[in-house]
């Protein structure tokens, strides 16, 4: 074949590519507006991504299972998934296309082996939707709104309702609010509309009332009076850290449940994937998400106490600067923090290393843990150096952690990363609270100590574990298939 029609046929390629595409995006569209069912690529959000994005994707799904992941493949099962009728969930479409290649001799067509693998949605539970309210509006607060909002869709799982701060509400405070969730210096622009009622106190976010509530304490506010009923509050202010602050929340008219986006005393504190089984929500009222450091490095650590053994280790973050930090010298009362974030590695504690036994009680005592903040607002990196019991290789331990990512209960939390270029500013956007960093993985010549590198989006993936919490709590967990 000549150069010429070599070329010609690589564009006839990439217009047909592109062109299912736009088929992809519809379909996903549809599926999630029309039926609430939200598609992911092995486990990465493909709601609202352009074409480009969407080929990239499926490029990297084809090196992740080192097979190859064909969007037209992808449309075709899309297509057999909006023809049956199915309750709200959330599917996997390559974990769909991957099986279906691996079992197409079995089915006669797409559609039978669609309806095979989701059979089990019959069963799934109906859902009642849960109003939420935001008790602070910091980092994490301002970004589990936007993915609230973002995903409200029908509003069949979570309805932020409410947002509670303290101070005076006025224009200008509403529209500083408005400017701060619409666009952010790490995270980018809303993809959404975001305007102000000041007659309401209110933010209008895509078209839906979210109440502006000033209180100065948590008992004194009536929910009731927006309509607000039996509402999960999702306290990120970081003011209340024991049952008895957090049960305050409990004395206000219109809330049922309180979780907390910080490390909690007297109350579970829950890394979703993990041990969110343990507690059931019918029963216990408050909760904790635990820390980011601990939501990146318990999925990681479960995985290699379940299959290796762990005698004993030590846990380095190095971790973004935050906002506790000074932006110039000037007085702290912790040592080194009161040193400017942005000019300096500061070394500080971290109490992840213990924390981590809350969740995985077979690892009490055995972690030492520290932490270096250094000069980047948001993606921070957990390094895991690890005494095993049992003999490993950096291709076992790379298959073992390769097998969690793609199926099990850790699915949603542990993203494995091939890429040899990976950098901290490559993880920001990444839902998942875990990064494993195949390529860094070090394993000594014994095969009993190793060194795992965990990235982390420390504000980003810290809130969607805090979301796959509250959905646990508030019982709204769409059928999956991931």
């Amino acid at each position: 074949m000549s150069a010429s029609k070599s070329y010609e046929k690589e564009l006839a390629f990439q217009a047909d590519r592109r062109k299912a595409t736009t088929e992809f995006i519809k379909i996903v569209s549809n599926l999630w507006y029309d039926k609430s069912i939200e598609v992911v690529l092995f486990k990465n959000q493909i709601i609202d991504k352009n074409v480009s994005d969407i080929i990239n994707l499926h490029e990297y799904a084809g090196e992740f299972v080192q097979k190859p992941i064909s969007i037209f493949d992808s449309v075709e099962i899309l297509r057999a998934i909006n023809d049956i009728k199915l309750p709200p969930a959330k599917l996997d479409i390559g974990k769909l296309t991957y099986e279906y290649h691996a079992d197409e001799n079995n089915y006669s067509n797409v559609k039978a082996f669609v309806l095979d693998k989701l059979k089990d949605a019959d069963g799934a539970k109906s859902i009642k939707p849960k109003d939420v309210v935001l008790y602070g509006f910091g980092r994490i607060g301002r970004l589990v709104a936007r993915e609230l909002m973002s995903k409200t869709g029908k509003g069949n799982q979570l309805r932020l309702r409410a947002i509670v701060t303290r101070g005076a509400i006025t224009q200008d405070v509403l529209e500083k609010r408005a400017s701060l969730l619409r666009t952010d210096s790490v995270h980018g622009q809303f993809t959404g509309t975001i305007d102000v009622d000041l007659k309401n106190s209110a933010l209008i976010i895509n078209g839906t009332t979210v109440h502006i509530i000033s209180a100065q304490k948590p008992e004194d506010i009536d929910y009731t009076k927006y309509g607000i009923i039996s509402a999960l509050i999702i306290d990120n202010t970081g003011a209340f850290r024991d049952k008895e602050a957090l049960s305050r929340h409990l004395e206000s008219k219109g809330a049922s449940r309180v979780l907390l986006t910080a490390p909690g005393k007297e109350i579970p504190n829950i890394v979703h994937g993990v041990n969110h089984l343990e507690y059931n929500p019918d029963t216990i009222k408050i909760f904790s998400a635990a820390s980011c450091t601990t939501n990146a490095i318990t999925p990681i650590l479960k995985v290699v106490e379940d299959s290796l053994g762990i005698k004993k280790g030590h846990l380095e973050t190095i971790h973004a600067y935050t906002n506790d930090q000074n932006l110039v010298d000037n007085m702290h009362s912790k040592y080194r923090r009161g040193r400017a974030a942005a000019l300096n590695m500061v070394i500080t504690e971290t109490g992840a290393g213990k924390a981590v036994s809350k969740a995985l009680p077979s690892l009490e005592g055995k972690l030492s843990s520290n932490a270096i903040r250094v000069p980047v607002p948001n993606g921070s990196l957990a390094i895991l150096n690890l005494e095993v019991k049992n003999k490993t290789s950096k291709e076992s331990l790379n298959t073992i952690l390769k097998k969690y990512a793609l199926e099990g209960n850790l699915v949603e939390q542990i993203k494995y990363s091939l890429s040899n270029e990976l950098v901290s500013s490559d993880i920001i956007g990444t839902s998942a609270p875990s990064i494993y960093d195949s390529p860094a993985t070090i394993v000594s010549q014994d095969g009993k100590s190793i060194v795992l590198y965990i990235w982390y989006d420390n504000e980003y993936g810290y809130s969607h574990q805090v979301i796959r919490l509250a959905k646990y709590i508030s019982k709204v967990r769409r059928f999956t298939y991931y």
